[in-house]
């Protein structure tokens, strides 16, 4: 077992290392690191394979137990004990259990997904609220999507906020980004239909049919969707809408959409 450091000083220079990638997108790009904060987290990322390079934890926060499983699970890793005082500062967010892990990034391309023979894709053009792209991605897990590809993506994908809502699901879901001109040739490459979530010139969803391969695209609440996608579209389709507001939230009816292909192939499978 690795020998533990102890630091005491929110000065130390590994300290003001885990606040810059927690704070700062362009720090998370230049190492290639990201930050995990929560024993929860930290397993999914680990059962997902990532490679963990230091986890600091606060004894008198976790408990002598979360830290010797820590401790048991996080390999090779350096290992680092910090005071309250000093986890106070690390963390971006309170009620993390006195578990803070610097992580490995995996970049994955569009050419690296393994798709299913009837692959269901979510993609997410110009997404800008990571708390969004964190719920949908919960739904894409839950449903059993085959990855969510973000094209042309306004926040990355281990800002803080985003690993927080996802809930372990960014580690558990392939998640791809790229630009819409490279996810459209993908899909038309592979033969897999394209619906575009729309208000105009659009069907109602469950008039689709989403037991074939399917990529279920999603715009912005403010915008929608870009002039490239609506032209792509093998078919346009909407969510009816009986109140007086005309929008969900885009993770709301990404849900509503997936799991109406759940529906769809389980009623095909039985």
């Amino acid at each position: 077992m690795k020998d533990v450091m102890t630091i005491t000083s929110g000065q130390n220079p590994r300290v003001k290392e885990v606040v810059m990638l927690q704070q700062k997108s362009a720090e998370r790009k230049r190492t290639g690191l990201f930050v995990v904060e929560g024993a929860r987290e930290l397993m999914h990322c680990m059962e997902a394979g990532l490679e963990v390079k230091e986890v600091y934890v606060c004894p008198e926060i976790a408990g002598e137990e979360t830290v010797d499983e820590v401790w048991r699970l996080t390999g090779e890793a350096e290992r680092v004990e910090v005071t309250p005082e000093v986890y106070e500062k690390m963390a971006y967010r309170g009620s993390t259990e006195g578990v803070i892990a610097v992580v490995k990034a995996r970049n994955v391309g569009l050419l690296d997904l393994q798709l299913s023979a009837e692959p269901l894709l979510v993609v997410v053009e110009r997404v800008e609220k990571p708390g969004n792209l964190g719920a949908i991605l919960r739904s894409a897990d839950a449903a059993g999507a085959d990855a969510v590809v973000v094209c042309d993506a306004l926040t990355d994908l281990y800002n803080p906020n985003l690993i927080r809502s996802a809930i372990g699901a960014v580690f558990t879901v392939p998640c791809v980004v790229c630009s819409s001109e490279e996810c459209i040739a993908f899909l038309k490459e592979r033969g897999i239909q394209i619906l575009t979530a729309q208000l105009q010139d659009s069907q109602l969803y469950y008039n689709s049919d989403m037991r074939r391969g399917t990529a279920i695209v999603m715009g912005t609440e403010s915008t929608g969707l870009t002039p490239m996608w609506r032209k792509a579209a093998d078919a346009h389709i909407r969510i009816p809408m009986l109140g007086r507001l005309d929008s969900l939230n885009v993770s709301v009816s990404t849900a509503i959409l997936l799991f109406e292909a759940v529906r769809q192939r389980m009623t095909n499978n039985d």
